[in-house]
C-alpha cells in the first residue's frame, strides 16, 4: 500500500480508504458481522482512513462502524465523519445542530473525537449560511479537540472554487471527478496546492456508472453517459479483466490524488480491491477503455444551487442546440 501526505495536515493516509456508506445497506442488505470483519479486514491490509456520515443508512453505518473499530487500536487509523446532511433532502448546516451532529456521531462511533469532520454535500444550501454558521462550528470543535481537522465536500467542483477563497478549511472530498471517464479533479489541484488543502477522491466507480450490470435508475447521468460506460466496462469483460480493477489502479495510481475511497461491506471484495492498488496497469487495456470513454470524458450532472451548476446547463442547452 502507498501512503501520501493530506495536503498540510500531516496525516499520511493511504492510497485506498475505507468508504464506510455500504456498511448502512445503502447499497444492498448488508451483514452487520460481515461489514466488520471487512472494516478488520482493510486495516489489517493497510487502509488507515475510514470515512463514513450519519447520512449514511440513516446513521446505521455510524453504528455498524463503530462496533468494528472499538475492537481496533485507535492508533492504526483516522477517523472522518460528515455533518449537515441527514436525508435526500434534510439539511441542517446550523451552529447547533453542528455540534450536537457531532455528539451524536461520537456516540455511535465510540470515541470521543474524529480527525476529520465534513460538511456534508454543501452545494444544496445558501453559501452565507456555511460560512456564517457551519465553517464557524468546525472550528470552535477543533479548539475544543473534538476534531483534528475540517473539510467540505460536493459534487460540483465549482463549488469549491467558489467557496475554497472563502472559506478556512483543512481537506475537501470530491467525488465521481476522478475516474476512468472524468478526470476533471485535476483542475482542482493548483487551487489545492496554493492553499495546502487536503484532497479525498471519492467513487472511482462513479456511483456505478463503470459496471456490467448497468447503473441504478436513480443515478442521475445522462443515458449517454450511462450507455457509454457500460460498453465500457463490457469492454473490460470480454478482454477477460474487471473494470472495477482499472478504475481502482486508475484512481490510485496518480500520486497527485493523496488518497481514493472505495465502499463495501464484504471482506473478499476489500482485500481484492487492496492488492490491485499494489499491480501493474494492464495499459493496452486502459488505453481502450479510455478510447471507449472519450466521447463522454469530464461529462458530468446538476447537483445543488444553479450558481454551480452554469457550466453544465450551458453544455445541455449547446448540446441540444
Amino acid at each position: 500500500m502507498k501512503y501520501r501526505m493530506l495536503g498540510k495536515t500531516g496525516l499520511e493516509v493511504s492510497a485506498l480508504s475505507f468508504g464506510a456508506s455500504s456498511l448502512g445497506s445503502v447499497f444492498r442488505q448488508t451483514d452487520d458481522a460481515e461489514g466488520i470483519r471487512t472494516v478488520h479486514a482493510a486495516v489489517d491490509s493497510g487502509i488507515n482512513l475510514i470515512d463514513v456520515s450519519p447520512y449514511y443508512g440513516a446513521t446505521k453505518a455510524e453504528t455498524v462502524l463503530g462496533q468494528a473499530i472499538n475492537e481496533i487500536s485507535r492508533d492504526r487509523f483516522y477517523l472522518s465523519t460528515k455533518a449537515g446532511r441527514y436525508g435526500m433532502d434534510t439539511f441542517d448546516f446550523s451552529k447547533s445542530r453542528i455540534v450536537s451532529s457531532l455528539e451524536e456521531s461520537l456516540q455511535r462511533l465510540q470515541t470521543d473525537y474524529v480527525d476529520l469532520l465534513f460538511l456534508h454535500d454543501i452545494e444544496f444550501v445558501p453559501p452565507e449560511i456555511i460560512i456564517e454558521e457551519a465553517i464557524p462550528a468546525l472550528d470552535s470543535l477543533k479548539q475544543q479537540g473534538k476534531i483534528r481537522f475540517s473539510g467540505i465536500c460536493g459534487l460540483p467542483l465549482a463549488l469549491f472554487e467558489q467557496m475554497l477563497p472563502r472559506v478556512q478549511v483543512d481537506t475537501i472530498i470530491s467525488y465521481c471527478h476522478y475516474a476512468l471517464n472524468d478526470t476533471s479533479l485535476t483542475r482542482l489541484l493548483p487551487l489545492l496546492d496554493s492553499l495546502g488543502v487536503g484532497l479525498i477522491n471519492a467513487s472511482p466507480l462513479s456511483m456505478g456508472l463503470l459496471g456490467t450490470r448497468g447503473t441504478p435508475d436513480w443515478h442521475p447521468a445522462s443515458p449517454e453517459l450511462k450507455e457509454t460506460c457500460l460498453r465500457a466496462a463490457k469492454l473490460a469483460e470480454e478482454r477477460g479483466s474487471d473494470i472495477a480493477k482499472l478504475a481502482i489502479q486508475f484512481s490510485t495510481g496518480n500520486p497527485a490524488i493523496p488518497t481514493t475511497l472505495v465502499s463495501t461491506a464484504n471482506p473478499d471484495n476489500i482485500a481484492r480491491n487492496i492488492a490491485w492498488t499494489d499491480e501493474s496497469v494492464d495499459t493496452e487495456l486502459l488505453e481502450e477503455v479510455l478510447e471507449v470513454l472519450k466521447p463522454v470524458h469530464n461529462q458530468t450532472w446538476v447537483s445543488g444551487l444553479p450558481q454551480y451548476n452554469v457550466a453544465i446547463q450551458a453544455n445541455r442547452e449547446e448540446g441540444c442546440q
